[in-house]
């Protein structure tokens, strides 16, 4: 059974960052092969990893939405067919991109191919990292569902805390099967004070760790490089692969 990692915030707080890095935490430490899920509608998590997208999920759909399916073959067949065309692969992971979310019009019987695919597909991969679209709608849709892990990713403003708190708190009370969840600070500048550690403990999240800015990624992204690439001596790699050893645990290895 797969072991899965769903990351989930507010826009902005490099939540897709994280989820590359936590791809190459999984590498390092000899945790493959690794599904990578991007969840998100504004998809750029093949960025992160240095992939390029040729097909999506979406595209998939909607092929068989406008009925797109060549004479003689079942619609079953043709949608399995387009959605392992989708499957970007690579050495130690692949790549499944969501795309584009659904236009007008019933797409039920899409999604539920969708759906088991991807349920069936995971069946390849001992761990998955699932890299969703910011906000709550992922939750509110329960795109995000029976994960081991979902880590919020935030940074120390009120703004993004509140946001991280009220996702928490969707996802307890829809009951969709999250084992732990956890909060990590991303791009702090200073140490977060105790009004900041204080709400964290009131929303009963477990604060799993803070990463201050790093320099070395922002080169990195102004220069178009996948942040996957990041040295092991830079600081943001360093906290974030000290941080998921802790969370990370040792019978998923």
């Amino acid at each position: 059974m797969s072991f899965t990692v769903a990351l989930a915030g507010k826009g902005g707080t490099g939540k897709t960052t994280i989820a590359g890095l936590l791809i190459k935490y999984f590498i390092k430490t000899g945790r493959t092969p690794i599904l990578g899920v991007d969840a998100d509608s504004n998809a750029n998590l093949n960025e992160v990893l240095g992939l390029e997208v040729t097909d999506t999920l979406g595209n998939a759909r909607e092929d068989m939405k406008k009925g797109n399916v060549p004479p003689g073959m079942t619609k079953d067949i043709f949608m399995s067919m387009r959605m392992e065309e989708a499957v970007i692969e690579s050495k130690d992971f692949d790549l499944i991109v969501m795309g584009q979310p659904e236009g007008p019009g019933c797409y039920c019987a899409a999604n539920t191919l969708l759906t088991n695919f991807l349920d069936r597909l995971s069946g390849n991969y001992p761990y998955i990292v699932m890299d969703n679209e910011a906000g709550m709608e992922h939750i509110s849709r329960m795109t995000t569902r029976n994960v081991d892990i979902l880590l919020i990713v935030s940074d120390a403003s009120r703004r993004g805390l509140q946001a991280a708190i009220r996702i928490h708190g969707l996802a307890q009370g829809l009951n969709i099967g999250v084992g732990r969840s956890y909060i990590v600070l991303n791009r702090v500048k200073d140490a977060p004070g105790p009004e900041v550690l204080q709400m964290i403990d009131d929303a009963g999240l477990e604060l799993a760790g803070v990463i201050e800015a790093d320099d070395t990624v922002y080169e990195f992204d102004r220069a178009g490089r996948p942040t996957i690439e990041l040295p092991e001596d830079s600081a943001f790699v360093k906290t974030g692969f000290g941080i998921f050893d802790k969370i990370i645990p040792d019978a998923a290895g």
